[in-house]
């Protein structure tokens, strides 16, 4: 006997949910009907996949192995299903696409018209998270694709171009470098930097190019948001990295803040839309990156 994929999406939702009656509520069944298609995955398994205590639910080594396949089943069977209803017709019905924040209020807005215009029967379903989750999210199927920012290490991922975004550096208003020209990397160091929190790429990215640690200390200041960060260098709390993509879209419109070339060979970013390899939806990811090219 194999397992039947109600039975893995039963365990998929516990393990989502940590409780049967959450579990039962999230799949529109009663709970002992969910109980009793966990404890047939467990006959057909041979081992139990959870363990039972008041109030709680926990995960065997079993369990949790059949989750992470599960997952992969699941999105794989989603993809099928997709891909049959939309037969001959790309980028129409539901796509679920995930974008880091550093990328989505500048492109988002300049490309989804035409974007729409071109496929008018696409049902954009748009998630805003950071890199590391939006990449879990598309290897458990629950998103068809993501816009991200390489360089970025991810296995099991394959993208499609978008195009380059520079990443410039934003100081303020009378500081040593708010001065025509370039910055050169030997100018900077970590203390004069405000950057965005641990978990954005940009940050990363934008350290990197300038082989410079980030600045360590319960005092140093880390933005939620590139507008957070903008209002802070105008402050003159510091030097920080904007992409040109938000400074186009007139982010950096501020008296006191001024926005400056990196070196003569200025860092970038690749913005690229991301898809679980083997995805039937790659082709429509594909799509989408040709009608998000940057200027």
């Amino acid at each position: 006997m194999l397992p039947s994929l109600r039975q893995l999406q039963y365990l998929k939702l516990l393990a989502e949910h940590g409780s049967f009656s959450r579990a039962a509520e999230a799949a529109h069944v009663s709970q002992p009907a969910l109980s009793s298609g966990v404890q047939e995955l467990e006959r057909v398994l041979g081992a139990p996949v959870v363990e039972r205590t008041r109030g709680n639910v926990q995960l065997t080594a079993v369990g949790a192995e059949a989750v992470k396949r599960a997952e992969d089943i699941l999105a794989r069977t989603e993809d099928l299903v997709e891909a049959a209803r939309n037969a001959g017709k790309p980028l129409s019905g539901r796509f679920r696409i995930g974008v880091i924040p550093t990328i989505a209020p500048f492109l988002l807005p300049a490309k989804l018209p035409g974007v729409k215009a071109a496929y008018p029967a696409l049902k954009l379903f748009i998630r805003e998270d950071l890199t590391p989750r939006l990449i879990a999210a598309l290897k458990a199927g629950q998103l068809d694709a993501a816009v991200i920012a390489l360089p970025y290490a991810a296995s099991g991922i394959d993208h499609a171009r978008i195009g380059d975004d520079e990443i410039l550096a934003a100081a303020p208003i009378g500081h040593r470098l708010a001065v025509p020209g370039a910055i050169q990397p030997g100018s900077l160091k970590s203390e004069d930097l405000i950057l965005l929190e641990d978990g954005h790429c940009l940050r990363d990215q934008a350290l990197a190019a300038f082989d410079i640690e980030a600045p360590k200390g319960d005092d140093v200041f880390a933005a939620t948001s590139l507008h957070t960060l903008v209002q802070m260098v105008s402050s003159g709390l510091g030097i920080s990295f904007l992409p040109q993509m938000a400074v186009r879209a007139g982010l950096a419109d501020d008296p006191g803040v001024v926005i400056r070339p990196i070196s003569a060979i200025a860092p970038r970013r690749e913005i690229v839309v991301a898809w679980r390899t083997g995805s039937s939806r790659a082709g429509e990811a594909r799509l989408l990156a040709a009608a998000m090219q940057l200027d």
